[in-house]
């Protein structure tokens, strides 16, 4: 919690014992990178192993009868054991306090945590408190926050109490319970044994110097209970990234939704992979929210009555309560083919939800008919002699309209049904879409939240067989084999003949290559060509190389402006490029590089020229 300590704002875990505060522990590692900004609101304490007191508010004092309390870097001795604090980025910083704490005796390390959710990276949190213990003997106990933040984020929970490198108690990961208590039964004399026959660590433990103490008249132990059998280490069942998206970005979406009194969502359902997978992550909130009313949480049951405005309904399955809440709406043309129509049909019928069918036709003709008025110039695709402008501008006016058509239905259609409540409109765009930049600023990748936004491509298809195999959702199968495809271009004898790999130039594995490259590697247009060279050295030459980075960070920087007006989307990925405060960067580039692309032009032709002055060796009978 934010604690003024002479006019400095600090955050401050504050410690109690019967409603006594005992320590105000300010935090000393600020997390000021990627998603956190910690330096705009709080000033890292930089006193370390140094306590003042701390003169409480009146209103404190009145509540726990003490008018001044410690304050700073101290440990708390009980009467049989040491413990220390860590909060949230201290464990992450590689001079973390949890080292020179151990040295100093302290055996229990508790941390109070906000560590996001991020696909894969339970492994790496697991990890880095086992590792913190191992070198060091001791007890790690952290908990962490769980919810969504109201923006981007989700914690995911996932608290844990590791003791000599092992891991002993592990809690749940993804859950719409408010709160989870963790609990181990410890001995505290194997921390000791173990810390004993760690010579390095005991030479090091002699020269330390010591924290300040703060006694406390309380014991975690027991002088008789020798007979309460001892937790014994676990090992720890990972989530595989299918179920991560299954379960992360649900709870997201569960808790977006309670939380911004509206009374559903509406989604664009094109019959494509990404609207189809985000159709199928409402699907798993209605799965898991039905399930805890099932389990008798009563918190979550309060929830579904006030958002269904019910008092006495209760959910029967996921595809009753997904009628209920999610609404999707096929918005055709006369570019859109009937496979699709079915493809999106069956989706909603197998997962529940109220589905509409409309057809966009007539909007389109009279916009461009407004413009062809006006300008006395009607513009063609480019299949009918149109120039690539015309041809793009007629895929735009489509795209944008499904926006507009999108955001009416979500304001009426309720009403129109004779229900109360507007609905949420959910975006479908995937992350590598967003970096390359294909999508029509301000379509249907425009709305109020996107929860597979921070998602490769790749990553929604292993998505997509997994709630196949789970769900039993067999209208995915053809979902799965068809062609990703935008359908804004005229067919060719009633098939789609527009591809969207084919339109950005560069396949969706590619794509992932370049954001990890780009955001996580921090390489710009020739560092990813010299790291490249030799990644695809067996299927590319440095020439085919060179060309594909060359048009990655063309189209890359022409559609950065893009990513200022990005939905709100889920973060599950580091090479996210959401410009809000992720990958904050300039959206005006220079688009063509001349510098980085002469670079890479010459390394080429140095390449080719070392290459043909090699030697040809013979066969010699």
């Amino acid at each position: 919690m934010p604690v003024m300590c002479r006019n400095v704002r600090y955050n401050c875990r504050v410690i109690f014992l019967n409603k006594k505060i005992l320590l105000i522990r300010p935090k000393m590692v600020l997390a000021n990178a990627g998603n956190y900004r910690e330096l705009r609101w709080f000033t890292p304490w930089s006193r370390t192993r140094y306590v003042e007191e701390y003169l409480l508010p009146r209103m404190i004092q009145e509540v726990t009868g003490q008018e001044t309390v410690p304050f700073g870097d101290a440990v708390l001795a009980t009467k049989d054991t040491c413990l220390g604090s860590e909060i949230c980025e201290e464990l992450w910083a590689p001079n973390s306090p949890h080292i020179e704490m151990g040295l100093d005796g302290v055996e229990i390390f508790t941390n109070s945590s906000g560590s996001h959710h991020v696909l894969r990276k339970a492994h790496t949190r697991v990890d880095l408190v086992n590792s913190s213990t191992a070198k060091n003997g001791g007890i790690y106990v952290l908990a962490n926050q769980k919810g969504c933040d109201g923006d981007r984020l989700y914690y995911d929970g996932c608290a844990m109490i590791s003791m000599n490198g092992h891991t002993i108690a592990q809690g749940s990961q993804f859950s719409l319970d408010d709160v989870e208590v963790l609990v181990a039964t410890l001995d505290l004399e194997d921390v000791q044994s173990y810390r004993a026959e760690i010579s390095s660590r005991n030479l090091k433990a002699s020269k330390v110097n010591s924290y300040p103490r703060i006694k406390v008249n309380f014991a975690l132990s027991y002088f008789d209970n020798i007979c309460v059998p001892v937790c014994e280490p676990i090992q720890w069942r990972y989530h595989s990234p299918e179920e991560e998206i299954c379960l992360g970005p649900a709870c997201w979406l569960w808790d977006y939704l309670r939380r911004s009194n509206q009374a559903g969502f509406l989604l664009p359902l094109s019959g494509g992979i990404d609207s189809s997978a985000t159709a199928c992550i409402v699907y798993s909130m209605c799965h898991q929210v039905s399930l805890a009313v099932k389990n008798g949480n009563q918190d979550v049951l309060a929830d579904v009555r006030r958002i269904v405005n019910d008092e006495t309904y209760i959910p029967v399955d996921s595809q009753e309560f997904c009628g209920r809440i999610f609404t999707t709406c096929y918005m055709a043309s006369e570019n859109s083919s009937q496979d699709t129509y079915n493809r999106a049909e069956l989706l909603a019928e197998q997962i529940g939800s109220y589905h509409i069918n409309l057809n966009i036709d007539g909007a389109v003709k009279v916009i461009v008919g407004i413009f062809s008025m006006v300008m006395g110039r009607s513009p063609q695709f480019r299949v009918y002699g149109g120039s690539s402008r015309e041809n793009l501008a007629l895929q735009n006016v489509q795209a944008r309209i499904r926006m507009v058509l999108a955001y009416l239905f979500a304001q009426l259609s309720h009403w129109a049904r004779g229900m109360p409540g507007g609905l949420l409109v959910l975006g479908s765009a995937n992350v590598d879409e967003s970096l390359h930049g294909y999508l029509t600023k301000y379509d249907c990748s425009s709305a109020d939240i996107n929860p597979i936004g921070g998602i490769s491509k790749t990553d929604l298809r292993r998505f997509i067989q997994y709630c196949m195999e789970n769900f039993q959702l067999t209208a995915l199968r053809s979902i799965m084999s068809a062609p990703p495809t935008a359908e804004l271009e005229p067919l060719v004898d009633g098939q789609v003949s527009q591809t969207d790999e084919e339109d950005m130039g560069v396949t969706y594995t590619e794509l992932s290559v370049y954001g990890k490259l780009r955001k996580i590697a921090k390489a710009g247009p020739y560092s990813m060509f010299c790291k490249l060279i030799n990644m695809w050295k067996d299927i590319c030459t440095p020439r085919e190389v060179a060309s594909k980075v060359k048009h990655f960070f063309r189209m890359y920087s022409i559609n950065r402006h893009k990513m200022t007006t990005l939905t709100p989307a889920y973060h599950a990925e580091n090479y996210s490029p959401e410009d809000n405060r992720f990958d904050l960067r300039p959206f005006l580039y220079n688009t063509t590089w001349s510098w980085q692309f002469r670079s890479i032009d010459k390394q080429v032709s140095n390449l080719e020229s070392n290459e043909r002055r090699k030697p040809v060796l013979e066969d010699v009978d």
